[in-house]
This record gives structure tokens, sequence and C-alpha cells, in this order.
């Protein structure tokens, strides 16, 4: 397939060759054949991609505010290096679909294959949507026309907010793309309307759908405009549709108003609000979101959860056939608003188009390439594209190689784990998502032969002998299983398995592997113990042969409790999918086996926090030693995020963040600070790719592996019975 990237870096927009995506279960796939480029959002998008990194982060003074506190805790170096990263991820471009359905997932039978849908999928000619963003085109309504049913929705959650009724005035304030569609949808629910914009040509259309219009360009003055338009009396409601810094719009709008007026912000704009303004006519003043309810939900949007429509009349999904349906019977007239046509293979021109022509409404892009080229499932890299592997000999029977394919290309494996690989000498063979185009973003960059969608194909392949799993946690177990029955070398990054019973077909799987000829290695991502610091206090720790205590404090941070990652099905919860780290980095330190396990979390499950990253975790190991895990989430950003302190034959150590490390009462040893911080990701990476180029032992036993899977979780269950 073909999408459309914009980079975020260095500004500039590209057509990009991927696999074409799995399906999967709740979501359809569409071979597309229209879509629209969203004036606004998309010439933002365009705009902040070329401008500089001073003017980026004046631009979003939040973002400016979190990479501060970054720096406080993780060091300059690795803030600066973490910011790159980001902005070094492209962009996929569009959110106004119209194709075929080509495949339905699981769940989503209310498709069929054939049936003519609107999205809100990317520009690409293969998109993979989630079944609530997905709506069936009547058959009167044409590709170009149901293209701006989405732009359109934006304007209808923002009529839904505002609550028009028969008779009143309404402003619309900017009449773009979105402004236009609005004046229409108030005309059509018999509303007086006016139109305010500097744009004469724009006012015009907003005249021809029905509108008063007024130019602040030409003199006119927009609050005594609308005070006219109202009969004196005030408006009885604003949409501001304008993108702009000023905070104009809004204070126009409540000096229009009528006592008890409505202001909807469907747009963007500042919002320096005058207190008097809105205090004397207790106006109200929202800001809308997007499509309408649903819209960022995960349960909504990701899992197919429908909300039951007795108590949500109005979804993201109704929104769109709303829309569809009054193109169909005519009440909404788009086709005055289509100003330009491309082929898609004349994209860079459309965007042009965007940044340099303001007057341009609708640009359609046009995708006619034949179905069948749409939807390979591998392609080939960098100097590798064309050329055929089948003549390649099976790499996994040569000696001292690490031949490496990677599932998954999220934020780590992109910006630590494999960059670790490549450093460590490991030969980049394929890489593996369920989506194609991270693959292939962040596959060309580090040098992969190819990228593909086809996963188990790629476990299986003859030119691979060690699979680096890099996904979701609830699919770590499976993956695992997959690659050790295909005997080849594995890397996971933690946790192992989110179960028991996962963790006992993930040992079974390894046992039967290690009764063939050659046995495969397992890895956990535990960076943490290689870490330099780590190791220092390792070998200090080593000789004292009397129990220690230790204290790991985490500071771990807020996270949503609809997150992923606090999902127990999925991430596991955030004992299991992090804390796991301090559970196998005591385990290393003591350098003995764990034989008991105390937990505590706080609040219990009545409380209104029923998340489990607020414990305290204790553990006992075979030779008296002990020691306890903090892992909180209420504490400050500026503290260390990690703090890590032992007691042993009267010294200590202490070590933060994994920059300074200090000795106190420590013969011989006073400190091992670091200018950059280091946790290990490098050396870890590299212990395991030696190890098989030197024929060794994997750098943490199996059983050691195993032995942390089963008390973290443990933990875990302990904590969710309280």
């Amino acid at each position: 397939m073909k999408q459309i990237l914009q980079d975020m870096a260095k500004g500039g927009s590209s057509i990009v060759e991927a696999p074409a995506p799995q399906i999967k279960s709740n979501y359809v796939l569409i071979n597309t054949s229209s879509t629209l480029i969203s004036a606004g959002t998309e010439r933002m998008l365009v705009d902040f991609g070329k401008a500089s990194l001073i003017d980026k982060a004046r631009s979003q003074p939040d973002k400016v505010k979190m990479v501060l506190e970054k720096v406080q805790t993780d060091g300059l170096i690795t803030t600066v290096d973490a910011v790159k990263s980001k902005l070094a991820q492209p962009l996929p471009l569009g959110y106004s679909n119209v194709g075929v359905v080509a495949d339905v997932g699981k769940g989503a039978e209310q498709f069929k294959v054939g049936d003519r849908v609107v999205s809100n999928g990317p520009h690409a000619d293969v998109v993979r949507v989630a079944k609530n963003l997905v709506a069936k085109i009547p058959d009167n309504v044409s590709d170009e026309e149901a293209a701006f049913t989405v732009v359109a929705s934006i304007g209808l959650q923002g009529i839904r907010l505002a609550s028009p009724t028969l008779g009143e005035c309404f402003v619309v304030t900017g009449v773009g793309l979105i402004g236009l569609l609005t004046v229409q949808m108030l005309r059509a629910q018999g509303c007086r309307v006016l139109a305010i914009d500097f744009d004469q040509s724009k006012l015009d259309l907003a005249k021809q759908f029905g509108a008063e219009i007024c130019n602040p360009g030409l003199g006119e003055d927009p609050i005594a405009a609308g005070m006219a338009f109202s009969r004196g009396v005030g408006v009885d409601g604003v949409i501001i549709t304008a993108s702009t810094k000023s905070t104009d719009p809004v204070t126009q709008a409540a000096r229009m108003s009528r006592k008890r007026g409505r202001i909807i912000l469907v747009g963007v704009t500042g919002l320096e609000l005058s207190r008097a303004d809105f205090y004397e006519k207790e106006l109200t003043f929202q800001v809308s979101c997007s499509y309408g309810p649903g819209r960022y939900d995960p349960a909504y949007e990701e899992k197919g959860n429908d909300y039951p429509l007795a108590f949500v009349r109005w979804t993201e999904q109704r929104n769109f056939e709303a829309i569809l349906d009054m193109m169909s019977s005519g009440h909404l007239d788009v086709k005055p608003l289509i100003s330009h046509r491309f082929k898609f293979e004349d994209a860079s021109a459309a965007y042009d188009v965007l940044t340099t022509d303001k007057s341009a409404l609708g640009i359609l892009l046009q995708f006619d390439s034949a179905i069948d080229s749409r939807h390979d499932k591998t392609v080939h890299l960098g100097i590798s594209k064309g050329v055929s592997l089948a003549s390649n000999p099976p790499m996994n029977h040569l000696a001292n190689e690490a031949v490496v394919g990677f599932v998954g290309a999220g934020n780590y494996a992109s910006r630590m784990l494999i960059p670790a690989f490549k450093k460590a000498g490991a030969k980049l063979h394929s890489i593996a998502t369920s989506g194609g185009i991270n693959g292939v973003t962040h596959g060309e960059k580090a040098g992969f032969t190819e990228a593909t969608t086809d996963t188990e194909a790629m476990i299986n392949d003859s030119n691979i002998n060690t699979i680096a799993i890099v996904t979701q946690h609830n699919s770590h177990a499976h993956f695992v299983q997959q690659a050790l029955k295909a005997g080849k070398n594995v890397f996971v990054e933690k946790p192992l398995a989110i179960t028991h019973t996962e963790l006992a077909d993930v040992k079974a799987a390894y046992e039967l592997a290690c009764k063939a000829e050659k046995t495969p290695k397992l890895m956990v991502g535990f960076n943490r113990r290689f870490s330099p610091q780590i190791q220092k206090m390792k070998a200090l720790l080593s000789p004292i042969k009397e129990p220690k205590s230790f204290i790991m404090t985490m500071n771990a941070g807020a996270i949503p409790s609809d997150h992923w990652t606090q999902d127990v099905n999925v991430g596991g919860g955030r004992i299991i999918g992090e804390a796991c780290h301090f559970i196998d980095l005591m385990r290393f330190l003591a350098g003995s086996e764990i034989i008991s396990v105390q937990a505590r979390r706080m609040g219990d499950t009545n409380s209104v926090d029923i998340t489990e990253d607020k414990a305290a975790i204790i553990l006992g190991f075979a030779d008296g030693s002990f020691g306890t895990i903090h892992y909180l989430a209420n504490g400050a950003a500026s503290f260390p995020k990690e703090r890590i302190e032992v007691f042993a034959a009267g010294g200590t150590l202490q070590l933060d963040n994994f920059i300074k490390l200090k000795g106190f009462g420590w013969k011989g040893f006073k400190k091992l600070n670091l200018w950059k911080q280091d946790k290990g990701q490098k050396a870890c990476s590299t212990a395991f790719i030696d190890s098989i180029k030197n024929g060794t032992a994997s750098p943490i036993a199996a059983e050691e592996l195993f032995e942390v899977a089963k008390v973290t979780i443990d933990i875990a269950e302990q904590l969710r019975l309280q």
C-alpha cells in the first residue's frame, strides 16, 4: 500500500510504500477511492513541520513545560535525544476517507466486503479503521461528496452542543470548509445565519447557501453586524470555526450574544476571556471535541463498544450517518466546496496548493491504482528494494551470526532497542507490525532488509535465527511461544507473561525447544541490571556474604486508569508491566532466590482509585536479605524517577535516576556519576547478541526469568485481592 506521511522535524510530505495492514477484530479493511484534505488541520500540521525548533516550542508551551520537567529528572542529553526522536517520527495525514470494504474483522460483521463506506482513515490506498468510525454511503451520494462526511461531522457536533431551535439566529465565525458546512446545516435546521470572515470569496459561498455576511477586512464591525442581524436583541448563538491566535472571535461572540446565549468553539483561537462579558449575560461557552461522543474513548473507538442509543443519541458514527443522510436528501450540498482535484500520486502538488493558496477549500485526492497491487504484505527496504531474497542461504544455520526479526516498532523499539541491537552487531533482517507504516518508517532508518505485516511468516523465515518482541504486553507470551516453536532465539521486552497460565505455556515451549538439537536462547529486556552503575554496585556487594537490605523507590508518575498499561487484560497492570524491572533488579543485586512476597496497595477495591500503581512490595531472599519496592504514581514529577538504596556491612549505596551513584561509609568508593542517564539498554542488547555470536549462555538464566515472572504475577494477584 501507499500512504502520505508528514515529516514533523524538517517539514515536507511524502508518499511512502508499506505492507498492507493486517485485519483485526472490530476493524474493517478498506480500498480507498477518494480522500479529502482538511484545509485547516492539515495546513496547520504542514506549517508546524516546516517551522524552526524555536517556533515549534513557542506553539506548544505545554509540551515545553513537560520537556523542562524531564530535564530535571533525566538530564539534558537524555531529554534532547527523546525530543529529537519524537519529532523524527513522521505523522500520517488525513482523516476523511472513502472507499470499498476489502475485509472485515471479527465483531464488525455489520459491514460486508464490497460495501461503499466513509471513514476517518488517512490518505492511503488501503486503510484499516475501527468499525465505529465507519459508515455506509447511500447509493445516490458520490464518492467525492461522501469524502466531506467526517469534516462536516466536526461542524455538526458543534451545532449539537449549541442546541439551535427553529427560527433562532446564529453566527458562524470563520467560513472555511467546516464553517461553510456549518452554515448549511444551521440553515437546514431552520436558523437564520450570519457568516463572518475576511475572505470575500468564501463569504460569497456562504451567501449562496443562504447566510447574511460580514467582512471585517472591508471595515465592517462584526459586533454591530451581529446586533443588527439579531434585530437588536443579541444573537442566540455563535459557532466559531475560525483558526487564529487572536482572542477577537471569542470577545466579539460574547458582545454580540443575547443574555444566556451560547458560544461553541469548534476551531482554534486565543482564549483570554473577559469575565465581565460572560458574567453579565450568563453566557455559555463550550469547546467542541471533534466528531462527537466516543472521540478519544478507546472502549468506543478501538474495542468497538457502542454507546446505547437511548442514552447517547449521537455518537461519532451516528453523526457520520446523519451527514450522509443530509447529502442524500439534498439538504447538504458540498459540490460548490470542491476547489481542486489531484491524483493521489500528485499529492505533493496538492499540498503546495494547500500551503500557498489560502482560498483553497475542498482539495480531493483520487485513488485509481490496481487493487491487487495495494495488498502486498512484505516490502523490501532501502537498497534491497526490488531484490529477491530467495537466493539467500538460510542464515540461521550460519555460525556466529545474530540475524534478527523485530515484532513491533513502537516508541521504545525505535528509540532504544533497535539502535541498541544494531550497535551490538545484529543483522537487522525484517520488522513486522500490524499496520505496516511504523515498520517501514523505522525499518528504513535502521537499515532493515524488509518490512512486513505477516508476522507468522517472518517468525518462520529460515533467514532469521533471532526474534525480538516489542509489542503490547498481552501478546508477548503468544509470540514467545511461536518463536521458540520455530527454533529461534528470543528477546522479549518485559514482561514475559501477564498470567500464570501464559507463563506455564511459555515455560513448556522453552523446555520443549531445549530438547531439540540446538537450545534457543531466551532473554527478557531487564536492562537495568546491565547499567554501569548497577554493575558497579554488584561488584561492590559481591564480596559481602552477610544479608543485605534494599529500598527501591519508583516515582512512576500518574497514567490514566483507562490507559492500556493499566488494563490487566492488555498491559497486565503497572506492577506486571513495569515494576517487574525492579523485582529483577533486586533479585540480581541480592544474588539469591526470592522465597517470600508481601504486597500492600494504597486504598482498597472499594476506593475511587482502583489502579494498582501505588503499592509497597517486600521481598525476602534465601540468604536472609530483604528489600522493599515502593512503586508510586502519586509523587512530584520533579523528584527523581528511580532511587535505589542498599544497606550492607556498615555501608550504604545510593543511586539516583541512573545518573548519580554515591557511597556512604564504603571503603574505597565515594561516587560514580554519569553525564548522561544510562539504564543499560545498549549493554543488555550487546550481552544478548554476543551470547549468540559466541555460543555462550544467555545473559540471564531462564530459571531466573521464570522466577521473576512468577513472583511479579503473584504480587499483582495479591494486590488485586486487597
